[in-house]
């Protein structure tokens, strides 16, 4: 039996969990804490999760994965940075950021979709270049624009910091750490992982809706759709807001969890990882669901997490960190991309 058969019969997420354990073992076999990983892991799962779950509507839209990540995410920097400067603390902070992140996340949005219906049959390329345009402009916004909070800028000079602490406001671990209990040595970063699960449920629920089954339609079979009377061109534009209000969301889940909001070219290395996460989980670049999202995102940060240690345990004197990381989602992406049928999807 060739590989590609055994691939196609077990699927890349029981190929990847069976890494996993492997690596887990191998991790408790030279005495590293697997506790401490786990907790870690889940503490990244809480972190990412809206990252990848964003990919869920462009995907099933028909629109495919979202590379432009990063456009929705530089919009919800922008809007927690504004928060900041209004020096709004702890729950505050994080409640108006995030409903002025989907504000402003909801208007590009809907521009980016429009542009997206402008570019059929290139959507992954074109929105790879909108993501590294939006990080380059909002590059400029950081440096240039009237933002005064001393507890964002340089200590000499204009512009805000590349790294800003959520400590200063009061929010850093805010989520994370509530209703956070332990299990066996294991921390379990309650809030946000009911956060994360109850947004999953949320994007199911509202798949089974008109407007849901709308958007998968256009995206199953547009021709079908559209001689149906459904407007694609519409579907792909709400599917495409639905997604970068995620992703503005998801960015201040992730800087509060973090503890640090990162602004300038860190928005760039996020879209990928999400990308492969949802990959893992069994989506394909042109169907996805919930279930791919959480058991992607579990696999991927999981494996992200404990690999690295391992190798550079195995391998002492090297940091093999960002090449693990490096191999691991780029190979997901390649493989999972290599499985489209129909070369404009």
């Amino acid at each position: 039996m060739n590989i590609k058969l055994i691939l196609k019969k077990a699927g890349i997420p029981i190929i990847i969990g069976a890494f996993l354990v492997i690596v887990l073992i191998t991790a408790g076999a030279l005495g590293i804490s697997v506790q401490s990983l786990l907790s870690d892991s889940l503490r990244r799962v809480g972190m990412n999760g809206l990252l990848v779950l964003a990919m869920v509507p462009a995907i099933k839209s028909g629109t495919g994965p979202n590379f432009a990540l990063p456009v929705g995410i530089v919009v919800g920097l922008f809007a927690l940075v504004c928060c900041m400067e209004w020096d709004l603390m702890g729950v505050n902070l994080l409640l108006v950021s995030c409903l002025l992140a989907a504000l402003f996340c909801g208007i590009v949005g809907w521009a980016y979709g429009k542009m997206l219906n402008a570019v059929k049959g290139a959507e992954m390329t074109i929105a790879t270049y909108a993501g590294f345009s939006a990080t380059a402009l909002f590059g400029i916004v950081w440096l240039a624009a009237p933002f005064y909070n001393k507890k964002m800028g340089w200590m000499l000079g204009n512009g805000l910091r590349e790294t800003i602490q959520m400590d200063a406001f009061d929010a850093a671990q805010l989520l994370s750490n509530f209703l956070g209990f332990e299990v066996a040595g294991i921390e379990i970063p309650t809030g946000m992982l009911l956060f994360f699960l109850l947004c999953c449920g949320l994007m199911s629920l509202f798949f089974k809706t008109k407007a849901g089954i709308a958007i998968y339609a256009g995206g199953i079979n547009p021709r079908f759709a559209e001689a149906a009377g459904l407007n694609v061109n519409r579907t792909r534009v709400l599917a495409n807001v639905i997604s970068t209000i995620l992703a503005g969301v998801g960015i201040i889940i992730y800087a509060q969890g973090y503890g640090y909001a990162q602004l300038y070219t860190n928005p760039l290395t996020m879209a990928f990882p999400a990308v492969a996460a949802v990959l893992i989980g069994g989506a394909t670049a042109s169907k996805a669901n919930c279930v791919n999202v959480v058991i992607g995102v579990c696999l991927f940060q999981t494996l992200l997490t404990s690999a690295t240690p391992v190798m550079n345990n195995l391998f002492a004197g090297t940091d093999l960190s960002e090449m693990m990381r490096m191999i691991i989602q780029n190979g997901v992406i390649l493989y999972a991309l290599t499985q489209v049928k129909g070369g404009s999807r």
